[in-house]
């Protein structure tokens, strides 16, 4: 394996309370991988996501059922009238919008995700709560915001037991599980309280596309496979795993390089039309150069790096 390369890139927007993205790049004999559990992840999580870079390093992907896979644009917690130009600018058919962001309120979401809808009246909308809402609050807004035509509600509530609750009530729009999954110590727990019609995968948190493969099959539900917020390094495992699923009936939320101010790559895994290619992504040593960072963010990566790996290798 090669040495890791701290990147540190700043952001388009605020996103998940991040203003930049940084993480670990390196290379080893199958290609370039990521590592980039967010800050607030501990050491034992964060090793997780080294497990599925040092796959994806090690050994690459599985072989591809398809060569493109739909994604779905992304609108973070913008006014509205920013929201819609994002979400058009986007060039998808699906959007995901976020809700129940910080200082946002129901009206605030409401405005959100109408302004989205007028501007593009006939794609597929999705509304992603990131496990913000009490079941409560969560049954009031799926109400308000279920006229809209949403194609599902991601983690509305942060509980298993609150997602099976808000299932149960029949409100007319599928729940799907993210949180509940990912950051799960049963992920199996979602499919036994029957919490969820879709299950959300997302590659860094949960060990590799191999490990992903595996849990889909065990899940027997439809799969929606998202980002971490990657470069497109990272981003290519979720491309890898959504080409290599059986089926894959939903778009992806595989839209999130845009997020990003720049990229380690000059073929980055932006959608043309909705679509992104499965595959490979070959890094630009400039463009690693000019991503590189400095000072206190390359201290915590590193002294994260070693405590992490010596996790993996005590579990070997």
């Amino acid at each position: 394996m090669s040495a890791p390369v701290v990147y540190d890139i700043a952001m388009e927007v605020p996103f998940r309370g991040l203003t930049r993205r940084s993480g670990i790049l390196f290379e080893g004999p199958a290609g370039w991988a990521e590592w980039s559990p967010f800050p607030e992840y501990g050491d034992e999580e964060a090793a997780t996501w080294l497990t599925a870079a040092l796959e994806a390093a090690a050994h690459g992907y599985p072989d591809r059922v398809r060569d493109r896979v739909e994604v779905n644009g992304i609108v973070p917690a913008l006014d509205p009238e920013a929201a819609a130009a994002r979400a058009v600018a986007s060039g998808c058919q699906t959007i995901k919008i976020k809700v129940a962001g910080p200082g946002s309120g129901l009206d605030d979401d409401v405005a959100r995700v109408a302004a989205v809808r007028a501007a593009l009246p006939d794609a597929r909308l999705r509304v992603d709560a990131n496990g913000e809402w009490s079941l409560d609050q969560a049954r009031i807004a799926v109400d308000e915001l279920a006229p809209f035509g949403l194609e599902y509600v991601e983690q509305p509530c942060a509980t298993v037991e609150d997602l099976a609750r808000l299932r149960a009530l029949d409100k007319g729009v599928p729940v799907a599980a993210d949180e509940s999954i990912r950051r799960a110590g049963d992920p199996m727990r979602v499919k036994q309280a029957g919490a969820a019609d879709i299950a959300v995968l997302k590659v860094q948190p949960l060990g590799g596309v191999r490990a992903c493969l595996r849990l889909a099959e065990e899940l027997a539900m439809p799969v929606v496979v998202s980002s971490a917020v990657e470069t497109s390094v990272g981003l290519a495992a979720g491309v890898a795993l959504a080409g290599a699923l059986p089926d894959l009936p939903y778009a992806c939320g595989l839209e999130t390089q845009r997020l990003l101010s720049a990229d380690v790559t000059r073929a980055p895994l932006a959608p043309h039309d909705g679509w992104l290619p499965v595959t490979p992504v070959e890094v630009d040593a400039d463009l690693l150069e000019a991503s590189r960072a400095t000072g206190d963010v390359v201290d915590f990566w590193l002294a994260r790096w070693e405590r992490v790996r010596h996790i993996l290798q005590g579990q070997r």
